[in-house]
């Protein structure tokens, strides 16, 4: 969604079915001048410099369609985590699909008015007049609440996964319920507090929002076309639902084609390179919207120039960096396992015994691991990490070098500078209390303790743990908030989270991943928490309103999260287990996979062991070194050649952090996202701009929803029942050998010896 071109809007509010009658508040009436308006001109051009306070936000719709989205959200995104080809329902969905229903609800509901008892002389109606833009708003944030940056799900419900699924041993549902409210509740505390340094300041502009607030705009304009919006939302919705059950059931082969491996079905090399799910996927396709959306969201909500930098760094990894590694240099003996592979092996290609090397106190028992010996990694998870290395070193000096004076003269406008006419304007309404916040900081702190210190068999982290990982957060929260709000990047901390608690706490995998979620996810909830106040500062939305939405939108979500993963471990035999799971089963588990094998790197055995002198990987410290000189070198070219225009355009956190996502992510997936993504956002967008700013996102959301609701059919109606098809079209993508090691004398079953 970044950086999409944003569309002019005239000044005027546009009103709920362009027929509200209340009267928006100009800006003349706050004492509006010239110098009173947004600095930035993204934002004089989108946001609106008017508002009607009399407008009702508080209402049932709202509630109604709030709870709803947010509960449907939580339950199919976490239905979808488990999956093999994820998809993320996004917030643009629920805009869209919400507003059909909500006037539906305005022009059905009654509007009579009633007292409530104990509120006085006050009234309330479950129709207070047109489905208004302030509603909508609030009915997206609720049902966004429970991810951070449209994540989908609560990222704390992974250690669950692994604590159950790979590690087969128990959590009870109350410590699980607890660690996820928690670490998504724990950074609203100060979150709130640094709201007058990032949201209010006219300079702290938060980019993405904009995209929000173009989107609102344009679906409540007044829309009198033969194909309106709601209209083409809904034929789309019901293509997209019914298209899903050929390659979701009758012909799940059309997820993955990869031609290669059928025309040289018994070279393990033309599969290594054919093969979209296990190798480099050259010429793999996918008839399936879930393998394009399922880990890098819908393609259509995505600048074409941020694909263009996407693919850019993603061919130089696959198929540039791994081909060398692999076939030239053979780095690491990377010939004696897959090309593509997520798990973790033994010097000799096998499958690593990781439950072989856990003692009964849930730690590392050496002796077991040095007769197993050192852990292995495919060639492709390895540089995974190197680049991960790389790519947080160069983004905080890529923005230091080229964003820093930029972010230091708006930080230093955000206290000088005159209000602009959104904040004036947001004056109108009663603020948030400061104890609010720090009632909620202290008892979130209070509640994580308690976890940590009484239910420590459970969770592993030790209380120190917690308060490390606190003020790790808190430190990072205001430095992050102000380079996201200037610049729409935002360093994560999971890398560096579990790399510090490894060094300092090795041998315990589960409190690696606790202190990694509480330290990264409280900062990112953090962060997205205040993205969304922006949001509603844009929109002008009360702020208590914006509090109390997001606060019980988490808790619903988390809580939903955390019933729909307890149920789906507890009822699918084997979940995760690629292994053992039958041929082609969904239930593959890939981002927990990749979660399970980070708690073993970093926590169980620890990285002293895997990227230290006692390792095989210690060179690939040196990315962290590289990636912090790169944006140097970058921006001293430029200043050498400042005429020439496309040096500032090589932006290396970006190209060296394309493939972040990979593993889980897999070449099919970015294959399929390019390929989409440059349809929709440079052809269609260049030669029928009309058509795409009308129903681009649209289309999106229609696609997300009926390939949802199919799946979510499917699994209750045949899959609880276990009826399913067998002939070729049901056998996957049939790359049997692509996950295959090359070197001589290395035996592992299904594949041919050398």
């Amino acid at each position: 969604m970044d950086g999409v071109e944003l569309e002019a809007f005239p000044s005027a509010t546009a009103t709920a079915n362009g027929a509200n009658s209340r009267k928006p508040v100009a800006p003349n009436d706050v004492d509006d001048a010239e110098d009173d308006l947004s600095p930035i001109e993204q934002v004089r051009l989108t946001v609106a410099n008017s508002d009607d306070p009399t407008l009702p936000v508080w209402t049932f719709r709202m509630w109604f369609l709030g709870v709803l989205s947010c509960a449907v959200l939580s339950f199919l995104n976490q239905f979808f985590a488990y999956r093999t080809e994820p998809l993320v329902i996004t917030q643009i969905t629920v805009q869209v699909a919400t507003l059909p229903i909500g006037r539906l609800m305005a022009a059905m509901l009654p509007a009579t008015k009633f007292r409530v008892p104990g509120l006085g002389s006050r009234t309330f109606s479950l129709n207070p007049g047109p489905f208004n833009m302030k509603e909508h708003v609030l009915i997206s944030i609720f049902a966004n609440a429970g991810s951070a940056f449209g994540s989908g799900s609560a990222y704390a419900v992974g250690i669950v996964n692994i604590i159950k699924a790979f590690y087969g041993r128990s959590i009870s549902f109350f410590a699980g319920w607890l660690l996820i409210i928690t670490t998504q509740v724990l950074g609203y505390g100060w979150a709130g507090l640094l709201r007058k340094y990032v949201v209010e300041p006219a300079h702290m502009w938060w980019p993405s929002t904009l995209v929000q607030v173009s989107l609102f705009r344009a679906l409540h304009e007044k829309d009198d076309r033969r194909m309106s919006r709601a209209k083409f939302f809904v034929i789309a919705m019901i293509c997209s639902f019914s298209w899903y059950v050929v390659p979701g059931y009758l012909f799940p082969t059309l997820t993955n084609i990869s031609w290669i491996c059928w025309i040289f079905s018994k070279s393990v090399t033309a599969q290594q390179i054919g093969s979209g799910m296990q190798g480099l996927g050259l010429g793999a396709l996918t008839l399936d919207w879930t393998a394009v959306a399922s880990f890098l969201y819908s393609p259509l909500i995505y600048p074409f120039f941020a694909i263009m930098n996407i693919f850019a760094g993603y061919a130089l990894v696959v198929y540039v960096a791994i081909p060398l590694a692999y076939w030239g240099f053979n780095l690491y003996g990377a010939d004696r396992f897959p090309i593509f592979s997520s798990h973790l092996f033994t010097n000799q290609g096998q499958t690593y015994n990781i439950t072989a090397i856990v003692n009964g106190n849930f730690e590392l028992d050496l002796a077991k691991y040095e007769e197993q010996g050192r852990i292995h990694l495919s060639m492709f998870f390895a540089l995974s990490y190197g680049f991960g290395f790389a790519t947080i070193a160069a983004t905080l000096t890529h923005v230091g070098f080229f964003y820093g004076r930029e972010i230091y003269e708006r930080y230093r406008a955000s206290y000088k500078g005159k209000e602009d006419i959104h904040t004036r304007l947001m004056r109108r309404y009663e603020d948030i209390p400061s104890w609010w916040f720090y009632l909620l900081l202290v008892l979130t702190v209070a509640v994580s303790l308690v976890l940590c210190i009484f239910l420590n068999k459970q969770v592993q982290m030790p209380w120190w743990g917690l308060l490390f990982a606190s003020v790790l957060a808190f430190i990072f929260t205001l430095p992050i908030s102000i380079i996201t709000a200037t610049t729409n990047q935002t360093p994560g901390l999971n890398i560096i989270t579990e790399y510090v608690m490894g060094l300092i706490y090795p041998g315990h995998p589960i409190a690696n991943v606790c202190f990694k979620t509480y330290g990264y996810m409280s900062m990112a909830q953090a962060v997205s928490f205040l993205n969304d106040f922006k949001l509603g500062h844009y929109m002008k939305i009360p702020p208590r309103s914006m509090f109390l939405v997001q606060f019980i939108g988490t808790i619903i979500a988390s809580t939903i999260n955390m019933a729909v993963a307890w149920w789906l471990l507890n009822s699918v035999t084997n979940i995760c287990q690629d292994q053992l799971l039958p041929p082609n089963s969904p239930w593959t588990c890939p981002s927990d996979r990749v979660f399970f094998d980070a708690s073993v790197i970093w926590g169980l055995v620890g990285p002293k062991r895997i990227f230290g002198a006692q390792g095989n990987y210690p060179a690939m410290n040196w990315f962290f070194l590289g990636g912090a000189v790169g944006p140097f070198l970058v921006w001293l070219l430029h200043r050498a050649f400042p005429d020439k225009s496309w040096i500032p355009l090589i932006n290396l956190p970006v190209l060296l952090g394309a493939t972040g996502n990979m593993p889980p992510a897999t070449p099919l997936n970015y294959n399929a996202w390019v390929l989409v993504g440059t349809i929709f956002n440079f052809f269609l967008f260049r030669y029928r701009k009309k058509w795409w700013q009308r129903y681009n996102y649209v289309l999106s959301a229609a696609l997300d929803a009926g390939v949802a609701f199919m799946a979510v059919l499917l699994y209750f109606c045949l899959g609880m029942e276990n009826k399913g098809l067998n002939w070729w079209g049901t056998g996957g993508e049939h790359c049997d050998l692509a996950s295959c090691p090359t070197a001589k004398g290395i035996s592992i079953d299904g594949c041919p010896t050398k």
